[in-house]
């Protein structure tokens, strides 16, 4: 189990993404490196007020410690007081523009040792995935979306993207609203059924499309002119966006409950946000659409 090879690539994934995205959107990312008491740290990049994203957050973080928190331990009891290290690269784009929709993208991975040190005994996993939420959508960015994803996973394994699909959009759901959050992606959690190597590949795999994936999409739907409307349910929509996340998310849970830096965990919510008494928008316009035909499971792929 190659533990460094996993922090090389992942600090090198966010270094590939940071410099495309700050050449596209015309602002370099600021870097904010940091520290956590009890063991490891990050660097968080981000960036606001550019030509294309309101605010951009990728986030590396390497954390350890000795008691994990409720959110790690609650599906695996066993793991319970272990010392454990955790590291993945962690984004959401916020587009200042409404037809560009917000992206989110992750890729992690755990471990925790055995209480007498047998590195037979330890415990590892890959996790991640990417999900896209559209404020006005459009199905051929919706289609391109997902065949990215699926392409990228069937190069390690074909039966990978039909379960992976199903269970990002079981997760990123508002069970609250009954709603999911946007029109999904893929998603993976305590993933190492297929051995240390082909299992990092799969993490690998996720990580890679990321690019292909959402950046076509931004280029195509930054130069659309919009105004108040568009922007003002833009920000009634993100609001969705923050109720998963402080809700629901695992990674915000465990990020917040492992004692991680919290700016750098919340740097994924917007900065414009909208709430409001049971509103619902008029039947038959561009808004009402994004909820008739987006906000619903569909196979985009074969689309």
């Amino acid at each position: 189990m190659d533990i460094a090879a996993v922090k090389q690539y992942l600090t090198g994934l966010q270094d590939r993404i940071v410099d495309h995205f700050g050449e596209l959107g015309g602002k370099a990312f600021i870097r904010d490196s940091w520290e956590r008491p009890e063991g490891g740290g990050g660097t968080s990049r981000l960036v606001e007020g550019g030509k294309l994203l309101e605010r951009g957050g990728v986030g590396f973080s390497h954390v350890m410690g000795t008691k994990l928190p409720p959110s790690a331990s609650a599906h695996r009891p066993e793991i319970a007081g272990r010392p454990w290290e955790a590291m993945g690269v962690s984004l959401v784009f916020h587009p200042e523009n409404p037809y560009v929709p917000t992206v989110h993208m992750n890729v992690r991975f755990f471990a925790a040792k055995s209480p007498d040190g047998d590195p037979a005994k330890g415990v590892w996993w890959f996790g991640g995935g990417m999900d896209l939420t559209p404020y006005y959508g459009f199905e051929e960015d919706c289609a391109h979306f997902h065949r990215a994803n699926k392409q990228a996973l069937d190069a390690v394994d074909p039966l990978l993207h039909p379960r992976f699909k199903k269970w990002c959009d079981e997760y990123f759901y508002n069970k609250h609203r009954q709603e999911p959050r946007g029109i999904g992606g893929t998603f993976f959690d305590d993933f190492n059924e297929a051995g240390f190597e082909k299992s990092f590949a799969v993490m690998q795999a996720v990580g890679n499309a990321f690019i292909p994936a959402y950046s076509p999409i931004a280029e195509r739907r930054r130069d659309i002119a919009w105004g108040e409307r568009e922007r003002d349910f833009q920000c009634y929509r993100r609001g969705r966006y923050v109720e998963f996340n402080l809700v629901w998310d695992r990674g915000t849970h465990f990020g917040l409950q492992s004692g991680g830096r919290t700016e750098s965990i919340l740097m994924s919510l917007p900065p414009l946000v909208k709430w409001r008494y049971d509103w619902k928008p008029e039947a038959g316009t561009p808004e009402a659409k994004l909820y008739t035909d987006f906000l619903v499971p569909k196979e985009w792929a074969g689309a």
